[in-house]
């Protein structure tokens, strides 16, 4: 099974583990909201060549898995999805007519840390035809 992807000239795969929370920790990420955001952030994903692969609304806080290609920077797919998300939950359940640039959904900052292959199953993918290694 090989769940590498590739582009012009590169295979990868690179997961991270991102966490972000609403402005002030403000536990509003429920009902109707959380039902939308899950939809939401695959289409903005899907939007930048990402996927995102497994998520978590919490009531104060988001957990994704997102697959991102290397010719992206994380901060520039992570700060594409909490802005325009930020967008859509003011044009739809704040009843904004225009988007302010004061008025922010989403805290600053975020958590990512990388998710890495169990080093004893890569071994498998690089040992050397007839090796008993």
């Amino acid at each position: 099974m090989n769940s590498y992807q590739t582009l012009a000239h590169t295979s990868w795969e690179c997961k991270y583990h991102v966490v972000f929370i609403p402005k002030y920790r403000r536990k509003i990420l429920y009902k109707q909201l959380k039902k939308d955001l899950g939809k939401i952030f695959k289409e903005l994903a899907g939007r930048i060549d990402s996927t995102i692969e497994e998520g978590h609304i919490c009531k104060d806080h988001v957990h994704m898995l997102i697959s991102i290609p290397p010719k992206h920077s994380v901060s520039k797919v992570i700060g594409f999805i909490k802005g325009k998300s930020a967008i859509y939950i003011a044009k739809i359940f704040l009843n904004h007519k225009m988007n302010y640039g004061d008025q922010n959904f989403w805290a600053r900052g975020y958590f990512v840390s990388t998710v890495g292959r169990d080093e004893k199953n890569d071994y498998r993918i690089y040992k050397e035809p007839g090796t008993n290694g």
